[in-house]
């Protein structure tokens, strides 16, 4: 698959590099203290940037276009409530034929621009039965389905060979997330995410695997962009938006477009969490 911003030809050092200078000349002096990743229907986050540079993907090299509804495709520099902030308006999805190296891309850009703490978003399936639509959940820990590793091959400058995901998720980014969420009366439950490959969703038989092994929240994203952050030695700090339940759980069919509504009804709450774990980093 060919992207506009330099087309899926993998993100090797060469790539990274380019794509740093790109973005590293067009945000000028500012310093982002932290990075976030906006998942399906939380866009509207990037629109509350201030001083915002807006730089499509396709200006950036090795960054492909995103194919899906939900995702703008682009990387915004600026403020978010007077903290210096990169905001990834759009993902690139294994199931849309990309690498995971490619996926992991914007984190190792990130990191190489001085990033040190990153804030992860994704739209989810809620596996956990005493979940519904609407519902927030930090992340705790995750489980990788994908079966992709952004990390195979070549170690590359900077990242540990072997990064320890005993801890995949900072401990204290989430006692931070819950007393925020505390304080603004918003409720925010905690579990086990799992990224699957996707993209078609999963049968009922697989949500029930899902159960037994521990698995709260499904979804196709986040796991490859955490596993190069922490070998980077980023902080990650993960939300799901339960936007459906899961097969054999739902009594409907499953649609993204329900994704996007419900993403975009609970928005306003997330981003208020995110915004208030920023002020205290």
């Amino acid at each position: 698959m060919t992207g506009t911003g330099g087309g899926d030809k993998g993100a090797g050092t060469g790539t990274i590099a380019e794509a740093v200078r790109t973005v590293a000349r067009r945000i000028g002096s500012l310093e982002p203290r932290a990075a976030i990743v906006l998942g399906s229907g939380l866009g509207f986050l990037a629109d509350e940037v201030r001083d915002a540079v807006r730089i499509p993907y396709a200006e950036i090299p090795g960054f492909p276009a995103p194919g899906v509804a939900g995702h703008k495709g682009e990387l915004v520099a600026g403020t978010l409530d007077g903290v210096p902030v990169l905001v990834q308006s759009g993902r690139f999805h294994l199931y849309e034929g990309h690498g995971a190296d490619v996926a992991g891309l914007p984190v190792r850009v990130f990191a190489s621009l001085g990033v040190r703490t990153l804030i992860v978003t994704n739209a989810a399936g809620g596996v956990r039965l005493t979940f519904r639509p609407g519902t927030l959940m930090l992340i705790a820990d995750h489980i990788n389905f994908m079966f992709r590793n952004p990390l195979t091959g070549p170690a590359l400058e900077g990242e540990e060979r072997f990064p320890d995901m005993s801890e995949p998720y900072d401990a204290r980014l989430r006692a931070l997330a819950r007393e925020v969420a505390r304080e603004a009366k918003i409720p925010l439950e905690e579990g086990v995410y799992v990224g699957l490959l996707g993209p078609s969703y999963e049968t009922p038989a697989e949500v029930r695997m899902l159960q037994r092994l521990g698995a709260d929240a499904v979804g196709m994203s986040t796991v490859p962009e955490v596993i190069v952050a922490r070998a980077r030695g980023m902080r990650c700090l993960g939300f799901s938006t339960i936007t459906n339940l899961a097969a054999g759980i739902s009594p409907t069919a499953l649609s993204h477009q329900e994704v996007l509504e419900v993403g975009r009804q609970v928005g306003q709450a997330l981003g208020t969490i995110v915004k208030g774990v920023l002020r205290r980093l």
